[in-house]
């Protein structure tokens, strides 16, 4: 599970939204993962603190709908207005691609927000 030999696909949805370093961090928190054998299903999600550090962020893994959690820290000074939107990131394990995208939920709510504001 997880072969880090796999292609990496990361979504635009994600571009849009997350700066590239915070994605590049994202993938090293996967690969160390898995040297870690931290990786039990192959969907997880990632959801961010809405609290940071001037040189640090905050995000927790989900794994089996929430029964496995693990909390970590970025290194990451970059700007911070990506935070505070409950925006959740999901790694999905395909045959041949590992895969990064927005989750559903966020798409769900980021269409109910343009519809209010159309209006």
């Amino acid at each position: 599970m997880y072969e880090m030999t796999k292609k990496h696909r990361t979504g635009d949805d994600v571009k849009e939204k997350l700066p590239q370093a915070v994605i590049d961090g994202l993938w090293a928190r996967l690969k160390a993962m898995r040297e870690e054998k931290l990786l039990i299903d192959s969907t997880m999600a990632v959801m961010f603190s809405d609290d940071y550090e001037d040189d640090k962020i905050f995000f927790m893994t989900l794994q089996k709908t929430g029964s496995f959690a693990n909390e970590y820290d970025m290194a990451y000074d970059g700007p911070k207005d990506f935070l505070g939107h409950g925006t959740i990131v999901i790694f999905k394990d395909r045959p041949r691609t590992i895969t990064m995208s927005i989750s559903d939920a966020n798409k769900e709510a980021d269409e109910d927000e343009s519809d209010e504001a159309t209006k």
